[in-house]
């Protein structure tokens, strides 16, 4: 009914980290602490792609949620919080599949985290060796 607020949410604050993230890594650019000679991918890059996922689950989430009648474009926006039983469905809705979807996507972008830095550090290294 209203899981994709889960994922909405957190893709939120982990766009405020990758604000204050960015930042940070172009005021140590700028001071030149920037080591040119390590290469690696910057976590403000990282926290986008887990923006990215988060937000296009939330979107998808949310136009099947339209598709089924369940969110419509009048107050109070979600047909659960008509009642008091539907609306306590609605947060078991999103204290458990909400919760284990956003579980499972931050999981799925710290494996492609590993991965890519696995990835950057064999170039470099070959790179080196040639």
């Amino acid at each position: 009914m209203a899981c994709f607020l889960v994922s909405a949410a957190e893709a939120a604050v982990v766009k405020v980290v990758e604000t204050v993230e960015e930042k940070k890594e172009s005021k140590a650019q700028a001071e030149g602490h920037d080591s040119a000679e390590e290469v690696k991918i910057p976590l403000s890059r990282k926290l986008k792609w887990l923006t990215s996922l988060l937000t296009g689950g939330a979107v998808l989430l949310m136009f099947e949620h339209i598709w089924h009648g369940e969110v419509v474009p009048w107050f109070p926006f979600l047909t659960a919080m008509s009642n008091a039983e539907d609306a306590a469905e609605m947060f078991h809705e999103m204290a458990t599949v909400g919760v284990t979807m956003a579980l499972l996507i931050t999981a799925v972008w710290v494996v492609m985290c590993v991965v890519a830095d696995a990835l950057v550090k064999r170039s470099t290294e070959a790179a080196e060796k040639a």
